[in-house]
């Protein structure tokens, strides 16, 4: 077995041009269904061959997965990472035919994202301490990221060359290897400078040879998404405010906050840099839901 997921993980980098993120996401789902085939026929994992993986046999899982308390989007994920593995197989002549055809994954409970008050997000982008090399590396960190509303992984693969200043812009790197240009705003730009002309050659002094990466850790590395997502946990306890705030609640609530003052939906798409407009209309909801707990609470008569 293990041949054939490796060609299919090479199909996804090469052909489809996942991230290694995706990759890695459908290697863990796959690994998570071998080891229970391995144990349900009473065989080691590499000597089962995918012709073995019927549509019982997935039924069993997907009662597995329930009984170990994985949550619906988890089901639903791992079972259409195996649906896109046995379609590979198929195509490849592996497989006659697919064996999650008939199988339908649970229904998701689709959850609002969280979302940050805009003075809760003034505060936590302005808590880092000024004073300081790493804090004002995480100025710089938390304005670009709540004044762009770009991914955690796009935010630690920009370089230095992708900012340009003169236009206010940067470039970054999104899902399926797509270029996109987002505005920087004025705060942004302002702590992005500051910390390219005065921090950044101070953390190179730690590695010496070039380095390309616009956020750097104390090391003189690249700043790695667990470093932002360790830091933003670090300054919302700092300020208090919920511990679960993370990269994609930055994201979420600068598309809403956007939306709240008058953006149209297409330009948020656009700079979210989603291929479709529906996963976009999420936030319309969320500013749907805000007004509501406003209305709710401020008319008197509500």
């Amino acid at each position: 077995m293990y041949g054939f997921m490796d060609g299919f993980l090479l199909y996804l980098q090469t052909e489809k041009n996942a991230s290694p993120h995706t990759v890695q996401n459908y290697r863990r789902d796959l690994f998570d269904g071998l080891g229970f085939f391995a144990l349900k026929l009473a065989r080691e994992d590499h000597t089962i061959h995918p012709a073995e993986l019927t549509a019982p046999l997935f039924r069993y899982y997907l009662a597995e997965m329930k009984t170990r308390g994985q949550t619906s989007a988890t089901v639903s994920r791992r079972l259409s990472s195996w649906r896109s593995f046995c379609r590979y197989l198929c195509r490849e002549g592996v497989l006659e035919e697919n064996p999650l055809r008939r199988i339908n994954s649970p229904k998701r409970v689709r959850k609002l994202p969280g979302l940050l008050a805009q003075q809760d997000a003034n505060q936590l982008v302005e808590s880092p301490d000024r004073e300081s090399l790493l804090g004002r590396r995480d100025r710089a960190v938390l304005e670009t990221l709540y004044g762009t509303g770009i991914r955690v992984s796009e935010l630690v693969g920009v370089n230095i060359n992708d900012v340009d200043f003169k236009r206010a812009t940067i470039k970054v790197t999104g899902k399926g290897n797509r270029e996109r240009i987002v505005p920087l705003g004025g705060y942004a730009a302002e702590a992005l400078n500051i910390y390219i002309k005065k921090i950044r050659p101070r953390l190179m002094e730690n590695k010496p040879g070039r380095v390309d990466a616009l956020f750097l850790n104390n090391r003189g590395g690249r700043l790695t998404d667990r470093g932002v997502r360790w830091l933003i946990k670090k300054y919302a306890a700092l300020v208090k405010i919920d511990p679960g705030t993370s990269p994609h609640t930055f994201r979420h609530s600068y598309a809403t906050h956007m939306l709240d003052h008058g953006a149209d939906l297409r330009t948020v798409q656009e700079l979210l840099g989603h291929a479709r407009l529906s996963t976009t209309q999420i936030y319309t909801h969320l500013s749907r839901e805000r007004i509501k707990r406003i209305y709710d609470k401020t008319h008197p008569r509500a």
